[in-house]
């Protein structure tokens, strides 16, 4: 848009109506070739007409806009002092300024946070970085037409070339490009760029990211001949029952050269390189300053359609002549599928798909916003390995790269234009929502129109997303209107609710319930949902992830979501004591709007290294489910969730495992089972039943070659049922066999001992506080009553630290009430005690029975209390010799686990270390855990140490932290503090529960675990388990052989 009065950054800057002077019309992204071969190899190396900006730049920086340097542009102007920046960039991440994040304000009207008052912004606090090169013009270039692309400049940017102005844009995360042909000489020529950290345009960049400044994507000139190819359409679908495709081609042409008769030919060939038959041609007349529009229609039979499962590419060659002489060659993938809403679903070429989704920012633990392609391949890599299907560009368009990636290898794209207004809130009415603002209704659209035209040919966008929490209205209505106008794919914005500019409901946060009461109510039967945020995973999070995924697989409208969100936004900084740590909002500079960590809710760490709970997420999302139909029979049904492909590529490997070892194993013979279909087969396992032992059916489907990203004999799915053959053990040991005990009291303590054990109880606290063996020290803080953990992110969000505070204060304070010592035998003695939890107006009893082996059986007993609160666990903290560092266990593993996510943790026999439970996530909290355990031990490397065993399954942990060091208090925001900068203490500290709480996903802003996962108070918790020496002998036989009064 172009006003009539003069363009200066004051008049331009605060003007919402000014969001672009001389700014060329965005069109698809693409590379014109002088012919055919450069354009089949889309290499840019020794491109003739292809000028590359990127790299070293000179830059000045100043905080003011008043003290920029204003006519640094000139040609004539020294720059030869200036600092020196790399483009692209973040400014922030180059030493420039300060990165702030915050979540849903606008940063620039401070701490206090003041009501915003658009289109205003700072005047005296608004950096700037003026940015000037040098570039050359080749000679040959004399008689072309020369555009400059700039992939992304964020907020606001003037531009000049040699000392003259050529433009002006905002919106950052889609290209601007301007014509420079009356601007550039042959030889030496300079560039000039000024740009505004804040604009009106940021009003609509309130997304919950980093907010940074720069230019963050590539800076290229292209001269094309005087007469070309613009821009042009590539659009597909789906016809004769998705069997065949047909291709809608639209070419828009330019003429800046000489009149002439011109021609406009294509040709296709197939994902297998073969050519099909024939090329199209049309042939048109082009006046000098002419624009024109060519267009083609062909269908493709038997087509091979593109879908995330089977990305077939075929590739579109488009020439333009002039007479017979090629003067210009584009060249393009080109997918052919369908998109549609049918019958209350999303289908995609006729199916009607599940959306296995994440959420995505551009973000680089050291670059920022700028993301590389060794980056998008480790993302997609990871994604592939982990059988997500869908990305949701949140909150703005990515990079073009990362959709022709999204082509090549199959993924489901949500691209969501670059709005987001969230610190105007919702409010329809004048001074709330941007959404319903009539002056702002230009911006909108160009916004929305710029991603569409440059996205438009891309297979893997099968919805766009109107933006992002900027509430709805009328321009809201009319950029829905803009693209349905322009394009059959569905639409989506999630707070459009259910009007009727959405095509799909697309709520954020919605639980279970009430997505089922959705697709109950026959009001809603013309429109899936489809969560474009759920589970968020912020921190130690993803609980009932499994859950979700039921009512998904249950209900054929809700189809799915994406996981808020995929990697955590850390920036990588070095701390005080010069450690690397990964920091989130706060950590950079003083008196600066923060939303701390909230940044930090990825399933991936910055660096794109995995949080244990990506392995809920593979095992939730994956295509190939394994049903028990009869166990006794043997008989398993083998279920194909893909939508499109048979289970053909895959071998499916069973396994019965017992203590850990394998007794049986086979490969399934299986008749090709299609997309959507299911099998019954008998798995022929043979086993001597063992008294005592546990059996364990494992599956895994893996490739049997490889499969594009994916290698051969990668493990795609896998599941394991516990078999119904289980056979108690009787023990043999009697009494007679085991050594007397001999009982030695004073008024402080009470010994129980022998020649191989000594173990002593303070009689002044009740506690056990000392148990050798041979001498050697094997308790080091004695066990207590423990109802604390370490809070999760989650529990902030709820307040559970400040709600739940009584159970922190019960764990730390208990009275000492009661203590009893009784004589079973010459072989057996048994303590009793009971502590007084005031804080909680209850009690607990604790019962150690020490038999002459020196095993001794702990039976702990909570008693419900008469108010309705909620536990977050109940068990027994103690610390072990601190040279235990060996960790052996049976339960599920071999990552950490908890009551509500744990489907993808197998049980089975792991060995580890301690150091090696503990897992770093942005701020301390809880980790490590592991559920359904039947025993664990903890040794030296000489395998003495000390064995614990269930007596039924128990949950526990063992780290080289305290539950103290990971314990963030009553308010996390009052302090700064990083996973990475808890180390090990030299202690190993153990929590044995009945049970511990679960970890929740919902939400992380007040969503509690679901109450079936959580702890009431008002009922008693009673567990037992055995603590005895452990020196090299097996695990499994001393369990069998522990001795039983």
């Amino acid at each position: 848009m172009i006003r009539a009065q003069e363009s200066t950054p004051e008049n331009d800057l605060e003007n919402p109506h000014m969001f672009s002077q001389n700014r060329l019309p965005a069109r698809a992204h693409f590379y014109s070739f002088p012919d055919q071969e450069g354009a089949l190899k889309q290499s840019l190396e020794n491109h003739p007409y292809y000028l590359n900006l990127n790299g070293e730049w000179a830059f000045n920086f100043v905080n003011s806009p008043a003290d920029r340097p204003k006519d640094f542009y000139q040609e004539s102007y020294d720059v030869s002092n200036w600092d020196k920046i790399p483009v692209p960039s973040n400014w922030q991440m180059q030493g420039y300024d300060t990165a702030i994040y915050v979540n849903q304000s606008y940063e620039f009207w401070g701490i206090a946070q003041e009501k915003p008052q658009p289109p205003i912004i700072p005047n005296e606090y608004n950096p700037v970085g003026s940015y000037k090169r040098t570039f050359t013009v080749p000679e040959n270039w004399g008689d072309r037409h020369v555009y400059i692309h700039l992939g992304a400049v964020k907020s606001a940017f003037y531009i000049w070339v040699n000392g003259k102005k050529v433009g002006y844009s905002e919106g950052s995360k889609t290209p601007a490009e301007f014509d420079l042909t009356d601007y550039i000489n042959p030889g030496n020529n300079t560039i000039a760029l000024e740009v505004y950290r804040w604009s009106s345009g940021s009003y609509l960049e309130a997304q919950d990211f980093w907010r940074l400044s720069g230019i963050t994507r590539d800076v290229y000139l292209e001269a094309r001949n005087k007469a070309h190819i613009y821009d042009f359409a590539s659009l597909t679908t789906l016809t004769d029952q998705y069997k065949n495709g047909e291709l809608n081609l639209d070419f828009s042409l330019v003429n800046y050269g000489k009149s002439g008769k011109y021609s406009v030919e294509y040709q296709l060939i197939d994902p297998d390189k073969i050519q099909l038959a024939g090329k199209e041609i049309q042939k048109i007349s082009l006046k000098k300053g002419e624009k024109a529009q060519v267009s083609f229609s062909k269908k493709v039979k038997n087509v091979k359609a593109w879908s995330a499962e089977t990305p077939h590419l075929y590739t579109l060659i488009a020439t333009l002549k002039k007479k017979d002489e090629v003067i210009d060659v584009i060249s393009n993938s080109i997918g052919f599928r369908s998109v549609e809403i049918k019958g209350g679903q999303l289908l995609v070429n006729g199916k009607a798909i599940l959306i296995k989704g994440v959420n995505l920012h551009e973000h680089h633990e050291t670059m920022g916003q700028v993301v590389d392609d060794e980056t998008r391949m480790k993302d997609i890599l990871l994604m592939k390995q982990n059988n997500i299907n869908t990305v949701r560009t949140s909150h703005y368009p990515h990079d073009s790269r990362w959709y022709q990636l999204c082509d090549q290898y199959g993924l489901y794209v949500i691209n969501e234009a670059n709005i987001e207004s969230h610190g105007m809130k919702y409010n329809l009415e004048k001074g709330g929502t941007l959404g319903n603002a009539p002056e702002w209704e230009l911006m909108h659209i160009d916004r929305t129109e710029r991603m569409y035209e440059r996205d438009k040919n891309h297979a893997s966008v099968i919805i766009w997303s109107l933006g992002n929490e900027a509430g709805n209205g009328y321009n809201f209505y009319r950029t829905y209107q803009w693209l349905k106008n322009k394009t059959e794919r569905p639409v989506q914005y999630e707070r459009a609710g259910l009007e009727w500019n959405t095509d799909i409901f697309s709520p954020m946060y919605m639980g279970i319930n009430n997505m089922i009461k959705y697709h109950e109510n026959p009001k809603y039967k013309d429109r899936p949902l489809i969560q474009c945020e759920y589970a968020h995973a912020m921190g130690n999070s993803l609980g009932n992830f499994q859950d979700y995924w039921d009512a998904f697989e249950k209900y054929p409208r809700l189809q799915g979501g994406c996981i808020w969100d995929w990697v955590d936004q850390g920036l990588v900084k070095t701390n005080d004591k010069g450690e690397k740590i990964w920091a989130y909002g706060g950590d950079f500079g003083t008196n600066k709007p923060s939303d701390h960590n909230f940044c930090m809710n990825g399933i991936v760490n910055a660096d794109r290294s995995i949080h244990p709970q990506i392995h809920e997420v593979k095992k939730v999302y994956q295509y190939i489910q394994f049903k028990e139909v009869d166990l006794e029979s043997k008989m398993m049904q083998i279920k194909n969730m893909h939508d499109f492909i048979s289970l053909d590529r895959y071998q499916i490997n069973w396994e019965v495992k017992a203590e850990g070892k394998i007794v049986d194993q086979g490969v399934l013979d299986l008749p090709s089972i299609a997309a959507q279909t299911a099998y019954d087969v008998k798995v022929p396992y043979q086993i001597n039943i063992k008294e005592g032992t546990e059996y364990f059916l494992n599956f895994t489907a893996s490739l049997k070659e490889n499969d594009g990203l994916l290698t051969k004999g990668f493990q795609v799915a896998f599941e394991q049922m516990k078999l119904p053959v289980y056979q108690p053990y009787t023990a043999s040991n009697t009494e007679s066999e085991i050594e007397s005990i001999k009982l030695k009291e004073s008024k402080q303590e009470a010994e129980l001992s022998n020649d191989l054990f000594s173990i002593h109880f303070d009689k002044n606290s009740g506690y056990l506080n000392s148990y050798q063996i041979n001498g050697e020290e094997m308790i080091t803080l004695a066990p207590r009553p423990n109802f604390w953990r370490a809070p999760i992110d989650n529990d902030y969000g709820f307040k559970g630290p400040k709600r739940d505070k009584q159970w922190k204060e019960a764990s730390q304070n208990q009275t000492f009430k009661y203590w009893k010592i009784s004589k079973l035998s010459d072989h057996t003695y048994e303590v009793k005690t009971i502590h007084e939890l005031a804080e909680v107006n209850t009690t607990f009893e604790t019962t150690y029975t020490i038999h002459g082996n020196g095993q001794i059986d702990v039976k702990g007993r909570f008693n419900a209390t008469e108010d309705k609160s909620f536990i977050p666990r109940v068990g027994l903290k103690l610390q072990v010799n601190p040279e235990y560092t060996q960790l052996k266990y049976f339960g599920r593993g071999p990552w950490e686990n908890y009551q509500d996510r744990f489907t993808s943790a197998f049980v089975d026999v792991y060995e580890s270390t301690v150091d090696e439970q503990y897992f770093a996530y942005s701020r301390p909290q809880e980790n490590g855990y592991k559920t359904e355990v039947r025993w664990f031990s903890l040794s030296k490397n000489d395998s003495k140490g000390i064995l614990f065993v269930a007596d039924e399954l128990l949950g526990f942990s063992a780290l080289n932290r305290s539950i103290e060091s990971q314990d963030d208090g009553d308010d996390k925001f009052l302090v700064q503090n990083h996973g990475s900068e808890v180390h090990d203490q030299g202690i190993v500290e153990i929590m044995i529960d009945d049970k511990q709480q679960g970890v929740g996903g919902d939400t992380s802003w007040g969503a509690k675990p679901h109450d079936q996962y959580r702890l009431p108070s008002d009922q008693d918790y009673t567990f037992k388990f055995t603590i005895m020496p452990l020196s090299g002998e097996n695990e499994f036989e001393m369990k069998k052989n522990l001795y039983s009064n």
